[in-house]
């Protein structure tokens, strides 16, 4: 006999939000610079265009959307890698002294394909280093660059004792996410999750020949996908994380269609408009069994 699937009900078991609430909503900044690129194409150190393209961001659209944040009165999260911190020290702290969270985002934007579990924990304590020098905090949450999580990272997050991480895809509610599954103590972190939808890269970003095809999206599609999402998010009771970036969100049409879609989830009955942390904080608090994630066996025949 086998445990029956509750599949009547949108809500997890044991997930439940605050009383007075029905739905969440984080919005998240990775606040990238020029670090993917580099990372990626490094002899695009000497490209002075597409250098700028990716200045645009800390330079100045992050002004922007903190301005924007600011009206609205919404405390967000920007996860920043270690090596934007010390190119831009100003911004980051800026955006400190404003109020918002700032997460651990890698130090140069590396993504985890290929590199060893000594390579990424190397990587990470390097950021982690360069988040505390450069603006005095210590970061609880951790974005994947790339959204490439390893399945050595919930485990380096627990060592460090990070409280969340804000990379994986496989659910609409925050939930535990199981640090080792051969681990007989059932450690944990909370997992929030995302997905590409909820992303303005794909549809914004272009740079010949490194990123894009080309065609770059109307504010007014991703207000009206990211709007329909919200809105079917709160109905279903679940968490909705937006990811933008400084360097293609904050440019001035763009940014004024967020501040459309901030105020739309400001203004929805029941929903939480919080940092990452704070519903991180509130889903650990919870009696939720963790959700572990086993390598996939693939018979060879």
């Amino acid at each position: 006999m086998t445990d029956s699937l509750d599949w009547r009900r949108p809500t997890p078991a044991g997930f439940r939000w605050p009383d007075g609430v029905r739905a969440a909503a984080c919005f998240t900044f990775d606040l990238d610079a020029e670090s993917p690129v580099l990372f990626e194409r490094p002899e695009a150190r000497d490209w002075l265009d597409v250098m700028t393209h990716q200045a645009y961001g800390p330079r100045t659209g992050a002004r922007r959307l903190l301005r924007v944040l600011d009206r609205a009165g919404v405390q967000a999260t920007f996860f920043v890698p270690g090596w934007v911190a010390e190119r831009w020290p100003d911004v980051v702290r800026a955006i400190r002294d404003a109020g918002h969270e700032i997460g651990h985002h890698g130090y140069l934007h590396e993504s985890s394909r290929g590199a060893s579990r000594e390579l990424e924990a190397e990587r990470f304590l390097r950021g982690l280093d360069a988040l505390e020098r450069v603006a005095g905090v210590r970061p609880v949450g951790y974005r994947a660059p790339m959204w490439e999580a390893s399945s050595n990272l919930p485990g380096l997050l627990a060592e460090h004792e990070f409280r969340y991480d804000s990379s994986l895809m496989d659910a609409d509610h925050p939930y535990r996410l199981a640090v080792d599954p051969s681990a007989p103590d059932g450690a944990s972190i909370v997992e929030l999750p995302i997905q590409w939808a909820l992303d303005d890269w794909e549809a914004y970003a272009y740079l010949p020949g490194i990123t894009g095809s080309g065609w770059i999206a109307r504010p007014s599609e991703l207000l009206e996908r990211w709007t329909l999402e919200l809105e079917a998010l709160a109905a279903e009771g679940g968490l909705f994380v937006l990811t933008n970036h400084p360097f293609l969100s904050g440019r001035p049409s763009r940014a004024a269609a967020l501040a459309t879609l901030i105020e739309r989830a400001t203004a929805l009955e029941g929903v939480w408009v919080g940092t990452c942390r704070e519903i991180a904080d509130w889903t650990a608090s919870l009696p939720l069994e963790p959700v572990v994630h086993r390598t996939p066996v693939v018979d060879p025949r």
